[in-house]
């Protein structure tokens, strides 16, 4: 009897712990029963902690611009610009110019009392100009003179005193050619019996200087210019 109390039977699943005391004290029996509500023992290894992982963010392909053409580029390169002619840098074109210099020099004949025989004959591409007038107002129109201009500017006539007549021979960049008829004693202004004189003009450190010697505007020495 004493040990079939003494054995506590521990029902499967319950968890419950009995715990028999026997006391010999009095020859009387006192037992103790405790029941434990304690969480089931479990065995092995606890499962590993698992982490939360994002998931993979795939990222749009980068976009590379888009290369100019190596043509266009090689041909922007190359290309060259000529630059503007002198006359279309100044506002004008060459023949305005010409017309404008030339009218320049009429005008300034005119103001000396004389008038342009030939307007032609004034070259605004040569640096050395020249401009033949007559004397305004002249009844019989042979009382000339030689107008000469350098890069435009006026420089002064060929003698101090007019001739009879002169006309141009040639002309280049620095020299003027000019033809003096020649007089005898008797003769009319129409018929010079004298020939004619061809002097140089030339431009000599920027001073214009006859090469030969101007005719005489006298007949002391039997031919003249008058």
């Amino acid at each position: 009897m004493r040990q079939a109390m003494a054995k506590t039977l521990l029902t499967p699943g319950l968890a419950a712990l009995a715990v028999v005391l026997l006391g010999g004290c009095g020859g009387g029996t006192k037992t103790v029963t405790i029941s434990s509500a304690a969480p089931p023992r479990t065995t092995g290894t606890p499962p590993a902690h698992t982490s939360s992982t994002p998931p993979a963010t795939t990222s749009a392909p980068a976009t590379t611009p888009a290369q100019p053409s190596t043509t266009a580029a090689q041909g922007a390169a190359t290309t060259r610009t000529a630059p503007e002619p002198a006359f279309a840098q100044h506002g004008g074109t060459s023949s305005e110019a010409t017309g404008a210099e030339a009218a320049a020099a009429v005008a300034l004949v005119k103001e000396q009392g004389y008038t342009p025989n030939n307007v032609a004959e004034y070259h605004p591409n040569q640096t050395l100009r020249v401009l033949l007038g007559t004397r305004t107002g002249s009844a019989d129109g042979y009382e000339q003179r030689a107008f000469f201009f350098l890069d435009g500017k006026y420089i002064g006539t060929d003698a101090s005193q007019p001739s009879a007549s002169i006309r141009v021979l040639s002309q280049s960049d620095t020299e003027v050619v000019l033809a003096y008829a020649l007089y005898r004693t008797h003769d009319p202004l129409c018929c010079p019996s004298g020939g004619q004189a061809a002097v140089h003009f030339q431009l000599n450190d920027g001073k214009l200087t006859p090469v030969q010697p101007i005719p005489p505007a006298s007949f002391a020495t039997g031919l003249s210019r008058q």
